[in-house]
């Protein structure tokens, strides 16, 4: 069933996505990767909402966790480490959409917000140089309470909303904004170390 208010290619994404398996890269740092034993991650809900509504899907990448998703989260890998790396991990597994989350493992006092914009585009066009048809989700990355390190995350999300609106409005590939930002309290929703 296709919703009227999706956009053409959202419609054409929603067809193929209910005809054929659709594989999910889940890419970033530990935020992505999880704790031990796979959990302390997004990845086991979307599983369970996928399945409940009758998705065709598999989650591929080199790593694994202990309940049998795959992933390509690194911890403590920053993003230039993980744009570094994209290339050859995307012609390993070259999903048909990318679930990018990433922006932790930089300190305020850098002021990496230009960097980790840059890093994202040259991810974002190396995946898509790779594979024009692919789907890339870019989080609003989650906030922490680990300060001043990680003071620069408000700031980092509002240039990935511009980042992702540009991109849209300018380019004919699939790029989304997801917002992982909106609801998550790092005084709640964090172990000890007031990131994860």
């Amino acid at each position: 069933m296709i919703i009227a208010s999706l956009s053409a290619d959202e419609q054409r994404f929603a067809e193929t996505a209910t005809e054929q398996m659709i594989t999910l890269l889940p890419l970033g740092d530990s935020i992505t990767e999880g704790g031990g034993g796979g959990g302390g991650n997004y990845r086991h809900e979307l599983d369970r909402l996928l399945k409940d509504a009758g998705h065709s899907f598999a989650f591929v990448g080199p790593k694994t966790d202990g309940n049998g998703l795959s992933h390509a989260g690194y911890s403590g890998w920053n993003s230039s480490k993980i744009r570094d790396q994209i290339a050859g991990v995307y012609k390993q597994y070259p999903a048909d959409i990318v679930l990018l989350h990433m922006g932790h493992n930089h300190f305020s006092e850098h002021d990496p917000v230009p960097l980790i914009i840059h890093n994202t585009n040259t991810i974002l066009d190396t995946i898509f140089g790779i594979n024009p048809t692919a789907t890339i989700l870019v989080a609003r990355v989650i906030p922490a309470g680990k300060l001043p390190k990680y003071n620069y995350i408000p700031k980092l999300n509002r240039q990935l909303a511009q980042l992702c609106k540009e991109r849209q409005f300018n380019l004919t590939h699939r790029v989304f904004l997801v917002d992982q930002e909106a609801g998550f309290d790092w005084t709640t929703d964090t172990v000890a170390d007031k990131v994860h």
